[in-house]
């Protein structure tokens, strides 16, 4: 198993299982990532491809930090101009947070369970919910959201703090946490 930043450059080189792997590591995270941001399975969508599209034809300008970190930002802005072009935020409800493919019926629970968190996650005020989506589906640590969205650190950890907070309240409402 190859390194992201490894595979990387062999995909840049036109390696495509190289490609593959990057892209069926990395997709799903993108697309839940992308959904939670724009609100819309399409646009999502939109954005996790566009990311990876992006990410080849411009390459990266370092490879230092995390491979993760560097297409999550990529994936986060993009899914931002989808969010602003639609002018609209669907209602998650009724979406799993998955790509658009069916998965086998063991995973049935844990869909239900993302489908739960991300109707939770998507009632939040965009402010809480983009930082939320940032730091726990982008894996960004609250010093790359800062810098990401242009945000003072403060501000980062008590979004993220009372995202949180409102999440597990509504969770419980929902009889799915103690």
């Amino acid at each position: 198993m190859h390194a992201d930043w490894d595979c990387f450059d062999l995909a840049l080189r036109g390696d495509q299982s190289a490609w593959r792997i990057l892209v069926e590591r990395h997709r799903d995270r993108i697309y839940r990532m992308a959904l939670l941001v724009t609100g819309s399975p399409a646009a999502a969508a939109d954005a996790a491809q566009g990311a990876f599209v992006r990410l080849l034809e411009k390459g990266a300008p370092h490879q230092r930090g995390s491979f993760k970190v560097y297409l999550a930002t990529i994936a986060y802005r993009l899914a931002l101009k989808e969010r602003r072009r639609s002018n609209r935020l669907d209602s998650l409800e009724g979406h799993d947070g998955e790509q658009p493919t069916p998965g086998p019926l063991e995973r049935v629970i844990r869909k239900e369970r993302d489908l739960l968190i991300a109707g939770a996650i998507g009632a939040l005020p965009p402010t809480h919910r983009e930082v939320l989506v940032l730091r726990f589906h982008g894996e960004m640590s609250y010093e790359e959201i800062a810098r990401v969205t242009g945000q003072p650190l403060g501000t980062v950890k008590s979004r993220i703090f009372h995202a949180v907070k409102k999440c597990r309240s509504m969770m419980r409402e929902r009889g799915i946490a103690p």
